[in-house]
């Protein structure tokens, strides 16, 4: 393999965002990322020294991160972690890469049931929405559970490299492994609720990230409703239960609730005004 001669940093920079401009709508950024991630420095770097030579080495590695980000991989996959709450998780193609709309989730879980002790997140992932929830509320007992087995494994990474001990993950089909005995103030989830049909699957990001994680049957409510059903034997008295779901979806998750007999169900938007959140009690 031919190494790439030595340029200055922003030589690369700028060669880099005119290829991937065709391929990304944050193309500058995705280039600082890479490359800072080769070099191991922040990106505020590159304003200070846009001069500085990056050795032959260096400059192919970043070529192989271009290329890759060029035939559309996520910066995510890439680097191998991503940035959610206050935390940095690792990520991996085994599940789905966290979204800044998801964090709209942990700020009504906070604002609704900021006094919940036990608390369980279904199709946890990277445990990010898990694992946000276990650092803002210390007291609490938090468990995340996932059907892949790898993701698990990576929840508790997770865990580990963001030192958060108050959290337990386990390997469950929706509830399927939990004690009948459970009970829980608060569950929370991000699950597949895209339809099968959805053209937006082999557009962006979502190309690279499973299937499995992100579509349902039933115009993507399948999986939703079938939570709602069976949350029921899971819920403490007047425990919440909480889903991120479709922007167009609101008003067919409200009436799901509502069919199973929860009461304040609410519809809450996100950053973009879009319906993303929608939450239920269930009153014994």
């Amino acid at each position: 393999m031919t190494l790439q001669p030595p340029m200055m940093i922003e030589t690369l920079l700028n060669q880099a965002c005119r290829r991937l401009a065709s391929v990304s709508d944050s193309a500058q950024l995705d280039a600082q990322l890479l490359l800072a991630d080769v070099l191991d420095v922040s990106t505020a770097y590159f304003y200070t020294w846009p001069d500085k030579l990056v050795p032959a080495k260096s400059a192919d590695q970043f070529e192989c991160y271009v290329t890759r980000r060029e035939q559309g991989e996520p910066i995510a996959y890439i680097l191998g972690r991503q940035d959610f709450w206050t935390l940095t998780l690792e990520v991996a193609p085994c599940t789905l890469i966290p979204r800044a709309d998801t964090e709209r989730l942990v700020e009504v879980a906070l604002e609704l049931a900021s006094d919940a002790k036990s608390i369980l997140d279904l199709g946890t992932g990277t445990g990010a929405i898990a694992l946000a929830l276990a650092k803002e509320l210390p007291e609490a007992a938090v468990q995340g559970v996932d059907f892949q087995t790898e993701a698990v494994q990576l929840a508790r990474r997770n865990a580990t490299r963001n030192n958060i001990q108050n959290i337990n993950f386990v390997q469950s089909d929706w509830f399927n492994s939990l004690s009948s005995a459970s009970k829980f103030e608060l569950i929370v989830s991000n699950p597949p609720y895209i339809d099968p049909h959805d053209h937006h699957l082999e557009q962006g990001d979502v190309r690279f990230e499973p299937k499995t994680a992100l579509v349902a049957e039933n115009q993507g409510l399948a999986d939703i409703d079938h939570i709602i059903k069976q949350a029921v034997s899971f819920l403490a008295p007047k425990g919440w239960l909480m889903f991120e779901h479709g922007f167009d979806q609101g008003a067919a998750v409200r009436t799901l609730f509502c069919n199973q007999g929860y009461t304040n169900v609410m519809t809450y938007q996100d950053f973009g005004s879009n319906d993303r959140v929608t939450v239920g009690q269930y009153r014994f």
